[in-house]
């Protein structure tokens, strides 16, 4: 099996399975009691901005000083040896490599993108860049790890998973945390890019597939008649209510007889939920469906889009491999990377916008590192590559109380090193739970005898200049 196929209704009932707590039977099986509500909404440590997240993750690193981050002095000096006090720390890179694509100002912030963003530029003033990122490691995999589970080690829940852990569900029908992976193959570090590591295996995220059923075996092979269904629901109930009632205390099997109920409960839910026949050629269109470059980016994102709107707290979308580590060609690769993805996430946010969700859905993009500002490889600038930089790099956000049309931070002349207002990855985590209305010192799980937080062991600060 594919190391990011969906899971099977078998499967499901196995990894939803573990830690829900000693809740009785009934709050498990009904969708109207006072404690199911309880656990589908739990209360926030204060007053949220956003319900929910929506995690564009550019595997590979996009390039800062092509994108995002406009450095002239770097075009200045093209060809030139970097100054020793901006050189890297190693040897692949040996000359500076300017951007070929041009920057200019849009929306009434002046917010500046590059000309290969077209669609995403004209969102200008709900974006908020970040340009002073850093992270702590230049490999593939452990930057992602620190990205999206707040360490440099494997294993540990991403933060789609405390999300989940930390809000429950509005839809008892739906997963809380559902990944969206591309269906041309896995991205790099797989099914860990949504794990809930050691946290219960209810709130890992469960993927959903773009095409075909979203998830696999949830319907029976034979159609049966509804009163037939409803008999052996009733039936299925009977059973595990006597089942439990004769091993009390076994919250494992607790978790697992919820678990089959939520499977049967999605039958209907997913699909219903992702049957894009339902909207409009127009909604189609503006997300690119109708064009092979960004029919399936632009897919996922109305997926995520039609999700969000019914009650899914965290959904994340990622491509194939890594695209945007581009060690050759970079001009080129990252072009192309604009091309597939640029038309659908604009159209996510102009979707969002026009619907009321933009002010409550949090869209987050970025990757687990950037590109550094000198050439690597190749012989000219059509050739040459980026390698990968850990020290400035760029994410933005948009919605979900966020103060849009705004760069916060900034790297050096050169786009090398974050100068001003240096955002660690604990600072991003930290203010995503805040805009969720989460405490990120609150939000703990007890784990190898302490209790353990998505920031963990960094002094992390919310950063207020980028809440509206």
């Amino acid at each position: 099996m594919n190391q990011f196929d969906p899971i099977s209704r078998r499967q499901a009932l196995y990894q939803f399975g573990g830690g829900f707590g000693g809740m009785a039977l009934g709050t498990l099986l009904s969708d109207t009691s006072p404690a199911a509500e309880a656990v589908s909404h739990m209360t926030p440590d204060f007053q949220p901005r956003a319900r929910a997240v929506i995690q564009l993750f550019m595997h590979g690193g996009p390039s800062h000083v092509d994108l995002l981050d406009p450095k002239p002095m770097l075009n200045r000096f093209d060809g030139q040896a970097p100054p020793d006090h901006v050189a890297d720390d190693e040897s692949l890179t040996k000359h500076l490599f300017g951007s070929p694509f041009q920057f200019r100002q849009y929306g009434e912030s002046g917010l500046e993108f590059s000309e290969i963003q077209p669609f995403v530029s004209q969102h200008a003033d709900e974006i908020a860049v970040i340009r002073s990122m850093f992270t702590e490691h230049r490999n593939h995999e452990q930057a992602i790890w620190m990205a999206q589970t707040g360490l440099t080690t494997a294993g540990r829940p991403t933060l789609g998973a405390w999300t989940a852990y930390g809000l429950g569900t509005e839809n008892r029908n739906l997963p809380s945390f559902i990944a969206l992976p591309d269906p041309g193959g896995a991205p790099v570090d797989g099914v860990r890019n949504w794990s809930s590591g050691w946290l219960p295996p209810r709130y890992q995220g469960t993927v959903f597939r773009e095409q075909g059923e979203p998830v696999l075996n949830l319907k029976p092979k034979q159609p049966r008649p509804q009163v037939i269904e409803d008999a052996r629901s009733r039936l299925l109930r009977e059973l595990n209510e006597r089942h439990l009632a004769e091993r009390p205390g076994q919250l494992e099997l607790e978790a697992r007889i919820n678990s089959f109920e939520l499977a049967g409960r999605m039958q209907l839910a997913a699909t219903t939920a992702l049957d894009l026949s339902q909207e409009t050629k127009e909604t189609q269109s503006l997300y690119g469906m109708d064009q092979p470059t960004t029919k399936s980016y632009g897919t996922r994102c109305l997926m995520a889009r039609r999700l969000v709107e019914r009650g899914v707290r965290f959904v994340s979308l990622f491509m194939s491999g890594q695209p945007w580590d581009t060690h050759s060609k970079n001009n080129e690769e990252t072009k192309n990377c604009c091309l597939r993805t640029d038309q659908p996430v604009a159209a996510l946010l102009t979707d969002l916008k026009r619907r009321g969700l933009l002010d409550t859905t949090l869209v987050l993009w970025g990757g687990e590192f950037g590109r550094t500002p000198a050439a690597q490889g190749g012989s000219s600038n059509a050739t040459s590559g980026r390698d990968h930089h850990p020290y400035g790099f760029s994410v933005w956000m948009a919605g979900g109380g966020i103060k849009g049309g705004q760069h916060y931070g900034a790297t050096d002349d050169f786009g090398y090193r974050a100068v001003e207002k240096r955002t660690q990855m604990a600072n991003l985590h930290a203010t995503i739970l805040h805009l969720l209305g989460l405490d990120h010192q609150v939000l703990s799980w007890p784990h190898n005898g302490r209790d353990e937080r998505l920031t963990d062991v960094y002094e992390a600060e919310i950063i207020e200049e980028l809440i509206a």
